[in-house]
């Protein structure tokens, strides 16, 4: 089922999807990566407030190549999500409502997205010229240190998405293995 959703993410959306819905987001999302989670985490590990709200928001897992003359962001494709799995949870725990990337995630995601109400997207891989021509603006809003993976704020028009995992733990990459072999 095709779908056109907003963010930030509310609840009501969020719920509303179903593990294999394609997905046309519209409206803000961050990127990090494995830098800048570990950075998340230190913080909230000192007490510290992060440099996103996480409520209701939604963190690609992507890290861009150089924007091109004219354009807002260069090739921005997803990055394997499982490399984000030890820091998910906390987060998601925290209000963060989506993620997109690409692959599996852990039981204690899924463990996670479910309490949470929340979901995950793939985007395809290999597609990242493609990709950037949903976004409209990049914005550098923390860790410019860490270059390709500081915290960017994104202004995305019809970003295309499937979910793999919806709230209720419906995971794609099962259901669609497990149809695929009783064929």
């Amino acid at each position: 089922m095709d779908r056109y959703i907003t963010v930030p993410l509310s609840d009501e959306d969020a719920r509303s999807l179903h593990s294999g819905d394609y997905v046309y987001v519209t409206g803000t999302i961050y990127t990090a990566r494995d830098a800048a989670h570990k950075r998340m985490q230190e913080a909230l590990d000192r007490g510290e407030a992060l440099p996103l709200e996480l409520k209701n928001n939604v963190i690609y897992y992507m890290g861009p190549s150089p924007a091109r003359e004219g354009r807002p962001i260069g090739s921005a494709g997803p990055t394997t999500a499982s490399r984000m799995d030890k820091y998910a949870p906390a987060l998601l725990d925290l209000g963060l409502k989506g993620m997109i990337g690409k692959g599996k995630r852990s039981q204690a995601v899924k463990d996670a997205i479910i309490r949470n109400g929340a979901v995950y997207f793939a985007a395809v891989g290999g597609a990242g010229a493609l990709l950037s021509k949903s976004i409209l603006s990049s914005e550098v809003i923390a860790y410019d240190d860490l270059g390709t993976e500081a915290i960017r704020k994104l202004e995305v028009k019809n970003f295309p998405v499937i979910v793999v995992i919806d709230a209720e733990g419906n995971n794609l990459y099962e259901t669609a293995t497990a149809a695929y072999c009783k064929e």
